[in-house]
């Protein structure tokens, strides 16, 4: 966390202009195996819950990038929220450079690991650092820092100085991300053999979005309980049967033929 909002020696230009071609992109790897888990669980989820348009990108490790002063920089956030991008996909195969290719992210997600990624640098000479780079050239209005071993989660909010500020979650330990209509907030529990913390999506009414397997799982205990209700009538319908039978039974007896 930032311990003071940072005050910047200067101003920039800043252009939008689309990569060369021959532009050498960062080649650094993953840092760990649950970075690609925690991107993919949270467009899964968007996606089944028809909360990701066609004209959208959920982007991991992904260059985006900018022109300052001239020069080009690119920072590859862990996971990204591009609402709209307004050329064709096969443009933005290698990088995606907002403004010039679509709108700016409403969300970054950077993950914390044992290899310190400069997520909280705000530093201002090349190589830019990523906080500065999200929130002043940029001007991302969603910088979240996770960190999947503890689960502790930040979320920063461009203010209207366009100035990062350190959110409050609410009551539940959620934020809400008025540019997508979901809360963002930590669960914790298994998939993919990982038994850790993770991000989930609420929606405004709490309701958590499910991954796959959730839906899965949901629509068996729905077939397993309404099978239960239809074995649950037949044994009904069929103790009623026993108690006509018998009454019918009872009235013979007594020389009283039943009506049919």
């Amino acid at each position: 966390m930032l311990a003071t909002t940072p005050t910047y020696s200067r101003s920039y230009q800043v252009t939008w202009e689309k990569l060369p071609d021959d532009f050498v992109l960062p080649d650094d790897p993953v840092d760990n195996i649950n970075q690609p888990a925690l991107a993919a669980a949270l467009t899964e989820s968007l996606q089944l819950a028809g909360k990701l348009p066609e004209t959208a990108l959920t982007p991991t490790n992904y260059g985006i990038c900018a022109t300052i002063n001239g020069k080009f920089a690119v920072k590859a956030p862990d996971w990204a929220y591009i609402p709209q991008i307004g050329v064709d996909r096969s443009e933005v195969i290698r990088s995606y450079t907002p403004r010039l290719q679509g709108e700016i992210p409403t969300l970054v997600l950077e993950f914390l690991s044992d290899t310190e990624g400069g997520e909280y640098s705000v530093k201002e000479t090349f190589p830019v650092g990523k906080f500065f780079y999200y929130e002043q050239i940029l001007q991302i209005p969603n910088y979240g820092i996770f960190n999947p071993d503890t689960g502790a989660l930040e979320l920063y909010r461009l203010d209207n100085q366009k100035k990062y500020q350190l959110e409050t979650a609410n009551t539940q330990g959620r934020f809400w991300i008025p540019e997508i209509q979901l809360f963002l907030g930590v669960w914790q529990g298994e998939r993919e053999n990982r038994d850790s913390y993770w991000l989930r999506w609420w929606d405004q009414q709490e309701n958590l979005l499910l991954w796959g397997r959730e839906q899965v799982a949901q629509e068996y205990q729905k077939i397993v309980a309404e099978r239960q209700r239809a074995e649950a009538e037949y044994q009904r319908a069929e103790v009623e049967r026993q108690r006509a039978e018998r009454l019918a039974a009872q009235l013979r007896a007594a020389g009283i033929e039943p009506e049919a």
